[in-house]
């Protein structure tokens, strides 16, 4: 009779046991945004498409448009190929809302209005993504504004 309450009790503990499995933890949507948010901040990015146009720049000149963004002031700066810009940002989970920017007013001789593609591109935006030295600028459908890259990976 002992046998037979030890054997029950080894296969009941058996089993609650397997029932005790450590499940995969998924990770929240505020982890997300934090870890995009994270991904964002802290590097220049160097933007390699505007639309469906490749950037290009002349081997001796570095003019393409970049940015940057800070996550303790909140503020995104950098140029858009000619005039030095600055101005508010809020990311999310995969949303950005680009402040008003500011910029200075140089003269923008032989850029094929790269400057102004610039912006009204950055006018559009309302979601990006980062994927390792990857940042895309996307528009509420979806749509591709601006390509970025960075060399900086991701820590």
């Amino acid at each position: 009779m002992l046998k037979k309450y030890f054997g029950i009790t080894l296969l009941g503990a058996m089993i609650a046991l397997s029932g005790c499995e450590t499940m995969p933890t998924q990770t929240s949507a505020s982890q997300i945004s934090a870890i995009n948010q994270a991904n964002l901040v802290q590097r220049t990015w160097t933007a390699t498409q505007l639309g469906n146009s490749m950037l290009k720049t002349e081997a001796n000149r570095q003019n393409l448009p970049y940015l940057n963004f800070d996550a303790a002031t909140q503020t995104v700066t950098g140029s858009d190929s000619c005039n030095r810009l600055s101005g508010s940002y809020v990311a999310g989970r995969d949303t950005l809302q680009l402040g008003q920017l500011a910029t200075t007013r140089m003269a923008c001789l032989n850029n094929n209005n790269l400057d102004q593609k610039f912006h009204e591109a950055l006018n559009k935006v309302t979601h990006y993504q980062v994927y390792g030295k990857t940042l895309k600028l996307l528009d509420r459908h979806g749509n591709l504004l601006i390509q970025f890259e960075t060399p900086t990976a991701v820590r």
